[in-house]
């Protein structure tokens, strides 16, 4: 139907736009970490504000709490506006499950040209700038070792498996004093705790420092991390290590520092989106 036909007409179609839209996926947060979203939402505006942002939500007990929506909503109303073109940012670390249902998720609207941007881990030398960046955080070899904490998944079949578990090889063939863990599945937590206890680490590093790989360093953080019990933090100390994690100011308040607060992780984001911008105007 063409908008300046007769039905087009009646029915008031709106302007047909050429720019994309701008959609940011994020899991959401029902905390603290909000903070870390509005860090995000001041660089696209400083960046790409000639562009029309939306945001859309992919937890569904957050959506349920907050009155928020989904992918599908956004993009129904991506299209409604007039838009034929839509670049669907997430804020995923690593390429896993989630990341492909956004894709499948795009599929339902074959009237959008949609492009869902890499994640902030989507190549190998994506890796190595993102433990550059958090590397600026490690405890130096005389001082202490350092943890990397990952997300993880517990499927087995997940294709970020492979990334967890090559950021791993490539984390401890760099820095002889880092280990890395996540909190769910590979690499395993207790078997990396296990490692450290037959190790003896405890007596050559005094300290252990958790760095958190993650967007958000929220309820994870707070409680599995560094919770007073049934957490790293309990496990590690009683091991006799001295346990911290990198915290950060903002707006006056603390809070314990993902990559949200790390600046070079927020441009990184921006140059997905500015990639998928470019291939957007190919197609």
């Amino acid at each position: 139907m063409h908008q300046h036909g007769y039905i087009g007409r009646k029915m008031r179609l709106p302007q047909l736009k050429e720019k994309p839209a701008i959609i940011i996926a994020t899991f959401g947060s029902s905390n603290r970490g909000g903070a870390a979203l509005e860090i995000f939402r001041d660089k696209l505006q400083e960046v790409f504000g000639d562009y029309e942002h939306f945001w859309a939500y992919t937890s569904e007990i957050i959506r349920k709490k907050k009155g928020l929506p989904s992918l599908q909503e956004i993009l129904a109303k991506v299209e409604a506006n007039g838009y034929r073109k839509a670049i669907i940012q997430p804020l995923h670390i690593f390429p896993g499950t989630e990341y492909q249902q956004l894709i499948e998720t795009s599929y339902y609207f074959p009237g959008l040209r949609t492009i869902v941007s890499e994640t902030l881990c989507h190549r190998w030398h994506f890796v190595r700038q993102i433990l550059d960046v958090v590397a600026g955080e490690f405890l130096p070899p005389d001082k202490g070792l350092n943890l990397l904490a990952l997300h993880g998944t517990p499927l087995v079949a997940d294709p970020v498996n492979s990334a967890y578990l090559g950021l791993e090889r490539t984390a401890i063939d760099l820095y002889p004093n880092v280990l890395v863990a996540s909190i769910d599945g590979v690499p395993d937590h207790e078997s990396v705790f296990n490692r450290i206890d037959t190790l003896q680490l405890n007596r050559k590093y005094p300290r252990i420092k958790i760095i958190p790989v993650m967007y958000f360093a929220g309820l994870h953080v707070k409680k599995d991390l560094m919770g007073e019990t049934g957490s790293w933090r309990e496990t590690l100390e009683n091991q006799g290590f001295t346990v911290e994690c990198p915290e950060v100011s903002y707006r006056d308040e603390r809070y314990f520092k993902g990559l949200a607060f790390y600046p070079e992780c927020i441009d990184f984001f921006a140059e997905r989106i500015s990639r998928s911008l470019t291939l957007a105007a190919y197609y």
